[in-house]
């Protein structure tokens, strides 16, 4: 990116996709975007699929030297190689999760609007933490996270900060000065070209 303090890319994938042909989709926005991480954030609990997606992946990131972590699966991150795990419940499994992958994997933890929850994650020892739905949107409660938590985190605290869910080119501009990552998933997956997508969403830091 042409900032150097620009945030980093931290992408999410779709919460299904075809393993057939979503690896090559994924190289493409790789080889065509600096991304820093992927979450394979798969919503099923099929053991096996989950799995082959964690090995297919896997091969597309780290042959671009690109981590690859899974979503709450920590007994599958170690088991497939992968570089961690981003766990959805906050600060609940955190602790176990390090226990079991060891110091040098990534942790993160998830911690919707809740700055309590981050404070919490943070001392736990959370490599990063993410809070979201960044943008506004009618999912869920509705609930988006205050700017001034983003504000107030990247001035205090030094763990970093992912900003993730309804990301706009609006959203992107007003958090690019106080977030470590930003955290696009089906803001991109959703087009035709998801390189090109993902190109338009970052416009603003580009």
């Amino acid at each position: 990116m042409a900032d150097d303090n620009a945030p980093q890319i931290y992408l999410l994938t779709p919460p299904d996709f075809t393993l057939e042909t979503f690896p090559d989709t994924l190289a493409r926005v790789l080889d065509a975007h600096a991304v820093a991480c992927v979450r394979l954030a798969l919503a099923t609990r099929d053991e096996d699929r989950l799995l082959r997606a964690g090995d297919a992946l896997r091969a597309v990131a780290h042959a671009r030297d690109v981590a690859l972590v899974i979503e709450d699966h920590l007994a599958l991150a170690g088991r497939i190689g992968l570089d961690g795990v981003h766990l959805s419940d906050g600060t609940r499994s955190l602790r176990a999760a390090r226990k079991a992958l060891g110091v040098d994997a990534i942790v993160g933890a998830f911690c919707g609007t809740s700055r309590h929850d981050g404070l919490n994650a943070a001392e736990a020892g959370a490599d990063y933490v993410a809070f979201g739905p960044a943008g506004a949107t009618a999912l869920g409660t509705g609930e988006q996270v205050p700017h001034e938590l983003f504000e107030w985190w990247s001035e205090i605290i030094e763990v970093p900060v992912v900003a993730e869910g309804a990301l706009t080119r609006d959203v992107v501009a007003r958090l690019a000065p106080v977030v470590d990552f930003l955290a696009p998933g089906e803001e991109i997956w959703t087009a035709e070209d998801p390189a090109a997508a993902l190109a338009q969403l970052l416009a603003p830091i580009g």
